[in-house]
């Protein structure tokens, strides 16, 4: 009878255990219109009129936490060089345009000019909390009706004026599979990121920015730019597990969602519960190959991060170079 009982109680705990991976992998609308309001909801948590989000979790005493995990003074470089090329995946490439040359200068000056619309699968960037909407209303209830031809009149990059400076923490998700780089379309599941944390023996800790590395630019120099419909990425299960762990930015290689996205009706579920939910900002196509081999060569997953976006009046986010120190 005994033996019965324990036989029992583990087919129970194996049937809850599949229970809980096949749930985090098919999500519902449903599901995310109830997380929007609900578990992933930081509405209100800084008052009702806060425009900054889950950048308060980077506190004082974060920052000066965050500068004590400089020892060596190496920095490494999260952005990807600006791409003039068109490409399936640059749809809008970055325009330098030499406005005076040493070939036919207008004085002892050499001049030249950027251009550049970010936004998208090409370019490093930052997407401030005005960025994206969910039924009319951006983070904390703002209306989106409030994003004029002027610009944003809330949640503006703005916001960020002062920079982004604290604890980074590198999931590589390839290495945790013993693989190069993940293929296009590829999800990332919560089991996935608890995985790399008992593996490295991080622990993720109140505004932390996490970045999550599958390989895209290694994979795109090895086989060149693929159809943007297939990318890969988190799924929609992974925002309860960020919220839970009170992450104050995630940054990605691509565009943090998997595409296609695996849920019935919401193109990008990851944007929408980052940005509008948790009021969590997002660095896109960040360019994670020489973190990867650095912090591979040490041993050692976090690191200092620096970031500062343009401070645009209105502006929906922003081109940038995130940094990271060990």
């Amino acid at each position: 009878m005994q033996r019965m009982r324990k036989g029992i109680f583990f087919l129970s705990v194996t049937a809850l255990l599949c229970l809980a991976e096949t749930s985090s992998r098919t999500v519902t609308k449903a599901e995310i219109d109830q997380w929007m309001t609900g578990e992933c909801s930081n509405w209100g948590r800084w008052g009702k009129t806060d425009q900054v989000g889950a950048i308060h979790l980077i506190t004082d005493a974060k920052r000066r936490e965050a500068a004590g995990l400089v020892r060596e003074g190496v920095s490494v470089s999260l952005a990807h060089n600006p791409i003039s090329e068109k490409a399936p995946d640059n749809s809008s490439p970055f325009r330098h345009t030499m406005l005076s040359t040493g070939q036919h200068p207008t004085g002892q000056f050499v001049l030249d000019e950027y251009a550049v619309s970010y936004h998208g699968l090409a370019h490093t960037h930052m997407d401030a909390l005005c960025h994206m909407a969910w039924n009319g209303k951006m983070y904390n209830g703002f209306p989106q009706t409030d994003v004029t031809d002027g610009g944003a009149k809330e949640l503006a990059v703005t916001e960020y004026k002062n920079g982004i400076f604290t604890r980074g923490v590198l999931f590589d998700m390839p290495r945790l599979k013993g693989k190069q780089w993940l293929e296009p379309g590829e999800a990332i599941y919560p089991e996935d990121l608890d995985a790399w944390l008992e593996k490295t023996g991080v622990k993720l800790e109140p505004g932390d920015v996490v970045f999550i590395r599958t390989g895209r630019w290694a994979r795109r120099a090895a086989k060149g730019p693929w159809d943007t419909s297939r990318v890969a990425g988190l799924y929609a299960s992974c925002a309860p597990w960020l919220k839970k762990h009170d992450v104050a930015m995630v940054g990605c290689d691509s565009d943090t969602d998997v595409m296609p996205s695996g849920v019935e009706g919401v193109v990008q579920p990851m944007h929408q519960l980052l940005l509008v939910a948790m009021g969590t900002p997002i660095f896109d196509n960040c360019d994670l190959e020489a973190l990867s081999d650095a912090a591979a060569q040490r041993n050692r997953w976090t690191f200092l991060v620096s970031a500062a976006p343009i401070p645009v009046n209105g502006g929906t986010g922003s081109p940038l170079n995130p940094i990271a120190t060990f």
